[in-house]
């Protein structure tokens, strides 16, 4: 019965986002929970886990139509509770934990706006502005346009660094990562470094950091993803590129799963296929560099954009994490992180 209901919503929200019912595939994933809908077009969202009471934990997503876009704020019942607004063209957001802002460690979450040039940075869960209206980024360049956005925090030092990536870029100084200091309890932004490189078929948009294990992955899309350190003191050379030939075109949002501190899974969306591409966090055995695709699997999100995953016990049905997927359809979609956990599993075992 739950199967025949999600089918007529598929229908429904097929013709509602512009595209046919056949884009998603037959055996796709079936999400838990869909958000409202926003008033323009979703693009990134960001999981924020209330620790002290997990059920009110919150998903942030954006909406990126230029000058009337907006950063929203979803329950986990997929219900708005909470937007900034207007904002003018926010692409893509992160979130990091325990950033010290006069004294008082609090949750921030940062956000590129892309039309103004700048990031902003809101502290959670009250979504406040602690940046003076805007930092901006790339002014040393007539490229600019921020659109990809992740946050490392250095495990060692406890710094937070924004990593930004933009519309355009040389190769080798893509993206530029910034130190985020506390000036008198408004956020600021240092210039660390510039690095990145760029096949220059397209752009590069998601990015995601493992901050235990210290690297940043980012898709450069139609050509493939690319890892670096995150730490700047170990240098810019690249690590790895890989997915080359495993994605239909595009290569777009990054989720990181952890299964424990070293071990876990990068997903990655193959957005034409509406596929995420699956991969070992830790790569292989004798090379931990090395990214072999492990699983393909369909899901019932439409041409997505930005995704994030976290293992987290936040209640039924997600008692082992939760896998947010944006969609077309101005919505986001809650996966079940143990239905995916089973596809994967099936996918291992069928090779």
């Amino acid at each position: 019965m739950k199967q025949n209901i999600f089918l007529l919503f598929l229908a429904s929200f097929a013709i509602s986002c512009g595209s046919k019912l056949a884009s998603v595939p037959k055996n796709a994933l079936i999400p838990s929970v869909i958000t409202e809908t926003t008033p323009n077009d979703t693009d990134d969202p960001a999981i924020w886990i209330n620790k002290k009471n997990p059920a009110e934990s919150l998903i942030i997503g954006t909406d990126k139509e230029e000058v009337i876009g907006g950063l929203y704020a979803y329950n986990l019942q997929g219900k708005i509770v909470n937007k900034v607004y207007p904002m003018d063209r926010p692409n893509n957001v992160d979130i990091a934990y325990d950033f010290t802002l006069k004294g008082k460690k609090i949750d921030i979450a940062v956000v590129t706006e892309r039309k103004k040039n700048v990031i902003r940075i809101f502290s959670l869960p009250d979504l406040k502005p602690i940046d003076n209206g805007g930092i901006l980024v790339f002014e040393d360049s007539d490229q600019k346009d921020p659109m990809g956005i992740a946050l490392y925090t250095n495990p060692k030092n406890a710094k937070t660094y924004a990593v930004v990536g933009r519309k355009e870029g040389p190769s080798g100084e893509y993206l530029y990562q910034y130190d985020l200091l506390d000036r008198n309890g408004i956020v600021e932004a240092k210039l660390i470094r510039k690095f990145g490189n760029y096949s220059g078929k397209k752009e590069i948009e998601a990015i995601a950091v493992d901050n235990e294990l210290g690297f940043i992955y980012y898709s450069d899309e139609t050509a493939g993803i690319r890892k670096y350190y995150a730490d700047p003191e170990k240098g810019n050379g690249e690590l790895a590129f890989f997915g080359q030939k495993d994605f239909k075109r595009d290569h777009e949002g990054i989720a990181l799963y952890k299964t424990n501190a070293k071990n876990g899974y990068l997903l990655i969306s193959d957005q034409q296929a509406n596929h995420f591409v699956v991969y070992k966090r830790e790569g292989e055995t004798n090379n931990a560099h090395e990214h072999k695709m492990i699983a393909k699997i369909p899901f019932s999100s439409v041409e997505c954009d930005g995704a994030d995953a976290v293992n987290f016990n936040f209640g039924a049905p997600f008692t082992n994490g939760i896998f947010v997927a944006m969609s077309n359809g101005k919505v986001f979609q809650y996966y079940d992180w143990n239905i995916i956990q089973e596809e994967i599993d099936k996918q291992q075992q069928n090779k």
